[in-house]
């Protein structure tokens, strides 16, 4: 049986590596970053990230237990 992924690892993992990209590219001088609007663009897309996966994660469960059933 396959280990269900975790959508919620899956974003925070995503999170940490932008804002670690982030970090590099503002050090290296190629663009001059605003703290409000990095983090509000990543919570955006954490947000929705969150909700989209848990969505598809129920839609997948539905058809587990339908095939199972049938």
């Amino acid at each position: 049986m396959e280990t269900p992924r975790r959508v919620g690892t899956i974003v925070w993992g995503l999170i940490v590596m932008a804002l670690a990209a982030l970090v590099i590219i503002a050090g290296l001088g190629v663009v001059a970053l605003n703290g409000t609007y990095v983090l509000l663009g990543l919570m955006i897309g954490a947000g929705a990230a969150l909700v989209i996966g848990g969505i598809l994660s129920a839609r997948g469960r539905d058809k587990k237990t339908a095939t199972r059933e049938s």
